[in-house]
Formats: C-alpha cells, structure tokens, sequence
C-alpha cells in the first residue's frame, strides 16, 4: 500500500498507516513526527524527510527511510529496526530499551542518550559517519557503533562523550588521540575479541548500505566502558 503524505498532517498519517496492510509506503513526507509510534509487524519505506520521534516506542516494525530524519529517532523504542540512508538529527535513541537503529550518515547531539538494556533486550545504536556532543550521555545498557565513514577531518565524536555513562559499551572506529573522556570511563584499544561483540551489527550494517564488512573490521577501534567505580552508577541503578 502506497500512502501519499503530502498536505497529510501526522495524526491522518499516522491513522492510515495503523489501518494500512503488512507492508507499507509513504511517499512525500515532510516534517510529520511520531510516525509508526509503538507499531509491530509491518514493513514500512519513507520517502521523503520524516518528523521528530520517528519510531518512537516501536514494537517490532521495521522502518527504511531513504533519506534524512529529524531528532529523537528510535525515543523509547523497545523492539524493531530503523533503517535511515541519510543523517539525524538529535537524540537519537533516546532511552532506547531494545531493538536496533541503523544510519548510513551523521548523528547530532546526545545519540544514545539513556540506552538502556534488560536481559534478552539489548539495543544496539549504529552511526555510520560521525556524531556530535554528548554521544552515550548516561548510557546504562546497549551497544553504540561509531564508524566515521566520511571524508571530512572533524574527529569521530565532538565534546564530552559518554558523560554519566554507567552501564553498556561504546565502540568508536578510531584511535580517538585528542579526545577527553570524562573520568568516570575507561577508554581503550579495543581487541579483536572485543570486536566479535559487534561482528553481526556491522554485517547488518553493510547489507543495508553497501560497505565492505572485512574494511570495517580490519580498522583499529577504541572501547569505552564505565568504570567499575564510577559514582553515577549508584545514582541511576538500584543495586
């Protein structure tokens, strides 16, 4: 089913979707936000540029955006997968608990900001260009992947990453020399053990966007874990 989004407002949008079959196609969107918010069991493709909190509490649809899209991708999601071939905005992820997002460009601020994971669910965030400040602010759980696949000279992750982060693991496809961690990380070369832990979210990765998995892999990588230590985790856990 074809659903032509132009001069559609996002709650029209939202309510042909819901009523539209297993595979779907929205054709000239523009700005519309919550699209599939907390939908399952369908195959949506975007084409054009859609609103905030795209995918917002999925629940196991998978969306293919063949473009661009706005901030807070994947709020809350829960399950599913979101498929951008272009940049994001904002606060991608943001408190994602389960499910997978995947960007072929760059992210904006805080992407990650509150992941978190619980048992089976384990979200995992893939980026990749470069991302702005704040990457994995107050992680607690799930994976972030940064791969700096472009050609500009701006470093992998811009000011303060992974600040309050206490829990999950960030992988950065870069040596990261000149880039401050804050002290509650620890920060280090990752080792191809490290890398099996990722192995299936770069394939993924690769299939939907072209690139050559073995390149990916064969680069050298930084990890980031918080420290056993660190004074947030007794903030922001109960145990």
């Amino acid at each position: 089913m074809n659903i032509n989004a132009k001069n559609v407002d996002f709650k029209n949008l939202n309510e042909a979707l819901r009523s539209a079959g297993a595979e779907c196609e929205i054709s000239s969107c523009l700005g519309q936000r919550f699209i599939a918010s907390g939908l399952s069991d369908k195959k949506i493709t975007i084409n054009g540029i859609p609103g905030n909190a795209l995918g917002a509490y999925l629940n196991g649809a998978t969306i293919e955006v063949m473009g661009n899209a706005q901030d807070a991708v994947g709020d809350t999601m829960n399950d599913g997968e979101i498929i951008v071939h272009g940049n994001i905005g904002d606060a991608a992820g943001y408190a994602m608990r389960g499910g997978k997002i995947f960007v072929k460009g760059n992210a904006g601020y805080r992407a990650g900001i509150h992941m978190k994971a619980y048992k089976e669910k384990q979200p995992a965030l893939v980026i990749g260009g470069k991302a702005g400040s704040f990457l994995g602010e107050y992680q607690a759980g799930g994976t972030i992947i940064v791969l700096g696949l472009t050609d500009d000279e701006k470093p992998i992750v811009s000011n303060f990453p992974g600040t309050g982060m206490h829990g999950g693991k960030m992988f950065l496809r870069s040596s990261c020399t000149g880039i401050r961690f804050p002290s509650q990380v620890h920060a280090r070369c990752a080792t191809d053990e490290d890398l099996q832990d990722i192995k299936e979210y770069i394939k993924e990765f690769c299939k939907y966007f072209g690139y050559d998995e073995s390149e990916i892999l064969n680069s050298d990588f930084t990890l980031i874990t918080p420290d056993s230590k660190n004074p947030y985790k007794q903030m922001y856990v109960a145990n």
